[in-house]
């Protein structure tokens, strides 16, 4: 069957689409074997690396607005990686917290970044170089 091209093949946004679309497929083996999302598997990178955080301030890093962020959490909850705690000072305030079990994941998956630019095809120099661009596409845009 011959391929017919559709002018998306020209289009930068459809090629970032595509490519997020690709990698977060390449990381889907690995997480669902230790029972997580993409999604997830951000929420928990976050942690690890800023510790316990406001979820007004992990839904900024991240991206997402409340109604996104709730459930990830919560389900991240259920599993005991993580847990909410009220605020002391506002009660309006909830902090997220590493469970041991949340701590646990990132020395099971800290190789996993590595593995996918291997995954990717692209050399170290390329995948740098890749993530240098998008970032300033992703600062422009915003």
């Amino acid at each position: 069957m011959e391929q017919t091209t559709t002018g998306l093949e020209q289009m930068v946004c459809f090629q970032l689409y595509a490519a997020s679309r690709a990698m977060t497929a390449l990381y889907r083996p690995v997480l669902e074997s230790n029972g997580l999302t993409y999604p997830q598997y951000l929420v928990l990178r976050v942690l690890w690396h800023r510790g316990p955080i406001t979820v007004r301030d992990l839904g900024t890093a991240l991206h997402l607005d409340s109604g996104t962020l709730s459930p990830l959490l919560k389900r991240l909850e259920t599993q005991g990686r993580l847990r909410r705690e009220r605020g002391t000072t506002d009660e309006r305030t909830v902090w997220i917290h590493l469970t041991p079990a949340g701590r646990d994941l990132q020395d099971q998956l800290a190789e996993l970044p590595a593995q996918i630019a291997c995954a990717a095809g692209l050399t170290l120099d390329e995948f740098r170089t890749l993530h240098d661009l998008l970032g300033r596409v992703r600062a422009t845009a915003n």
